[in-house]
């Protein structure tokens, strides 16, 4: 069952990148162009402009790619194999055995075999060549040959490690062949990096499958793990909870779940030292489960301990980098510790994996002003101002940061250029409440002749 099709062969993102802003303004270029035209699923209208394109960069493979889309999309796919069979009958190239598994691999009879076939004698002519590499993984995935898969994968993810995609199959070919841990360090890395929200959506997927606490939990116990988990969950009665947990643990004592459960009903009940006594049973009985020392973490930060629960959320986001809270919470501690790079590092992982979200940009754009980086600081809060221009909140940090920039700056004319924006954005907070009185008193200091 083929089901990266979302990342496979011919999608769009793995290859090109988002245009947006003023090269979406400007004329676009033939290749931009073409690619509309496929966005907008009218490839006979592409395909001369990527032939033409082709034909002057015959060696790139993303024109190739685009090119091997536009047909197969025109419906000219068994013409565009023959086509390409008869240039490598003439002369073998890589990229021509390239296009030949691209569109081996767009219809499920020739998704096996013949495309990883036509894959392999692209590397073999071209073995430096990462995007080859890439896509032989890939279909070698796709076809379930996931021992094999883990090879040029690998190889492709050395090659071009700032490619957050390739990560992506890497990690879930090393889940197929057992080494969860090495699948979890590559979702670590793809986190770290600059994921899509799809990468993040199909990472999360596969970080369930790996991080299941209920994958092997037995079948006898499901009833009453149920009617425990309703009495904490849904009717907050934490005591019969409990009871269930101990019945179920009295024939099954060594279930981590069963733990971690006990331990937040525990924990709802105000009992910390049986709390943390059920999550460090759960930790020693599944180590690899992040969740067990999120859930540790999180109780010693509520009994203002950040020292202890530190090194359980750095555990927790090493053993689950998608655990949003947990990043969250480590990025408070580092920056109430004043570590402006790893608070940093933790609220930008937090922009790609919520990037809806404001909380994150908003504490990526303190950590930003603390570090005296400015453009990074209104950088981000910008970003929730153009999406939401009726924040108050975020419009006000904006004329704040200004303020403090003007204030900061020893060169006038830096000076007046942030006085003057922080005037605009405290005017607009004004605007929409004219009785702010932060907004009021900044704009007052700020034209104060000691400001000037």
């Amino acid at each position: 069952m083929r089901t990266w099709a979302g990342v496979a062969v011919l999608g769009l993102g793995l290859v090109t990148g988002c245009r947006h802003g003023a090269a979406a303004e400007r004329p676009l270029d033939a290749r931009a162009q073409a690619r509309e035209y496929l966005a907008k699923k009218q490839p006979e209208r592409a395909l001369p402009l990527l032939e033409a394109e082709y034909a002057g960069a015959p060696e790139d493979l993303e024109l190739a790619r685009l090119l091997t889309e536009a047909q197969v999309k025109a419906g000219h796919t068994d013409a565009w194999i023959a086509e390409l069979q008869r240039r490598n009958a003439q002369a073998e190239r890589a990229v021509n055995h390239y296009m030949l598994g691209l569109a081996y691999f767009s219809r499920a009879s020739d998704a096996g075999a013949p495309a990883v076939a036509a894959f392999e004698r692209a590397v073999e002519l071209k073995p430096d060549e990462p995007e080859l590499h890439y896509r032989l993984g890939l279909a070698r995935l796709e076809s379930e040959q996931y021992a094999e898969a883990v090879g040029p994968l690998r190889r492709a993810v050395e090659l071009a490690p700032e490619r957050a995609g390739f990560r992506l199959p890497l990690a879930k070919a090393l889940h197929r062949t057992g080494d969860a841990a090495g699948a979890v360090a590559a979702l670590g890395a793809l986190v770290r990096m600059s994921p899509s929200p799809t990468e993040v959506a199909t990472a999360r997927a596969l970080m369930d499958q790996i991080a299941d606490p209920f994958a092997r939990f037995p079948k006898a116990a499901e009833p009453k793990l149920e009617e425990g988990l309703r009495y904490l969950r849904e009717l907050d009665a934490p005591h019969p909870a409990i009871v269930a947990f101990e019945e179920i643990l009295r024939d099954y004592p060594d279930l981590a779940v069963v733990h971690a459960l006990m331990g937040l009903a525990w924990q709802r009940l105000d009992d910390a030292g049986r709390a943390v006594e059920e999550f460090k049973r759960a930790i020693e009985l599944a180590p690899e489960d992040g969740k067990n020392h999120f859930y540790l973490g999180e109780l010693y930060l509520g009994r203002q301990r950040p020292e202890a629960a530190r090194p359980h959320l750095e555990k927790a986001v090493e053993l689950n980098p998608l655990q949003d809270v947990a990043w969250f919470r480590l990025g408070d501690i580092h920056l109430e510790q004043r570590n402006l790079k790893a608070a940093g590092e933790a609220f930008r992982v937090l922009t790609y994996l919520l990037p809806d979200e404001e909380a994150p940009r908003g504490k990526l754009a303190l950590v930003r002003q603390l570090e005296g980086d400015w453009a990074g600081a209104e950088r981000e809060l910008l970003h929730v101002v153009d999406k939401n221009p009726d924040n108050v909140e975020f419009t006000l940090r904006l004329g704040i940061l200004f303020a403090e920039q003007a204030k900061q700056s020893s060169r006038p004319e830096e000076r007046r250029e942030a006085a003057g924006k922080a005037e605009r954005w405290l005017r607009k907070v004004l605007e929409a409440q004219p009785e702010n009185a932060v907004a009021s008193r900044a704009l007052q200091q700020l034209k104060s002749p000691r400001a000037q």
